[in-house]
């Protein structure tokens, strides 16, 4: 366990992360040298003397950002993108649902609409369906639902989803629904089926290799360090594939190369998940 001094050494380089995030440094010699003095005030002599603590901690401290349309690659799903966006000020019909294989972004997409509703003072509720989720009808109180894995819900919850979209529908709200598989396939009540079938449906379609690269090496710019494409390669072979997982994982990286002054490299990416791996619990 580190101590409260480890912890205030973190939070310092998070600060100075956030400035890559808000354009503070914008000239690459800025970047560079911020990044040289992050090496000095996060990893002191003190605690460069427990390599292993110092190790633990680049990865322990890889908090992925929230869930918005900014951080959200569209890849293929352009247009659903745009139709999400456009929901607050959509008149008609707004209840949508949208499927996806897990890790497609289907619940980052449901995520990101929440904040964008907030962000204007719209009130919104988020739940992630199990099979023991009841629908509380207090949920048709707010102007926006989304609901994520729907097909989890057992008959109870089944009940529960129809009786709050018909409440959506006939006022006018948002109501999202994301599932795996498209609606006709859906083990789901029939009526449930025909009701998620109504409005739009969308299939989120998940990135390639090739456009989770491509994110993988604009998130690195953000952070001020260019990320090789062998490096990519490397990343999508061993960690698990979902962005925010990546992005977490590249994040850690970062701050490893910082410890040891070195580039950011496949070996240096070896040594990290060897690290990790081996740590103990």
């Amino acid at each position: 366990m580190v101590g409260a001094a480890a912890v205030r050494m973190v939070s310092s380089r998070q600060t100075r992360d956030s400035a890559y995030f808000t354009g503070m440094l914008h000239h690459p010699r800025q970047r560079a040298d911020a990044r040289a003095r992050c090496v000095q005030c996060l990893f002191p002599p003190s605690l460069q003397a427990d390599a292993r603590v110092v190790k633990q901690l680049a990865f322990d401290f890889s908090v992925a950002p929230p869930q918005t349309f900014d951080n959200f690659v569209p890849g293929r799903n352009s247009e659903l993108v745009a139709t999400l966006r456009a929901l607050p000020t959509r008149r008609g019909d707004r209840c949508i649902y949208v499927w996806g294989p897990p890790a497609s972004g289907r619940t980052h997409l449901l995520r990101a609409a929440r904040a964008d509703f907030e962000s204007r003072g719209i009130r919104t509720a988020f739940v992630r369906c199990e099979s023991s989720t009841r629908l509380k009808p207090e949920l048709g109180a707010v102007d926006a639902l989304m609901l994520a894995d729907v097909d989890r819900l057992s008959e109870a919850g089944q009940g529960d989803l129809f009786n709050l979209y018909n409440a959506f529908r006939d006022k006018g709200g948002v109501f999202l629904a994301a599932g795996d598989i498209a609606p006709a396939q859906l083990p789901l009540r029939p009526d449930v089926v025909t009701r998620l079938g109504w409005g739009l449906v969308y299939e989120v379609h998940g990135l390639t290799d090739a456009e989770k690269a491509h994110a993988l090496a604009e998130h690195a710019a953000m952070r001020g360090f260019t990320l090789h494409a062998d490096v990519a390669a490397y990343l999508l072979s061993r960690v698990q594939r979902d962005l925010p997982t990546l992005f977490a994982m590249l994040d850690a990286v970062d701050r490893y190369s910082l410890e040891a002054k070195r580039a950011v490299t496949v070996p240096l990416v070896r040594e990290l998940l060897a690290e990790v791996r081996d740590a103990p619990a």
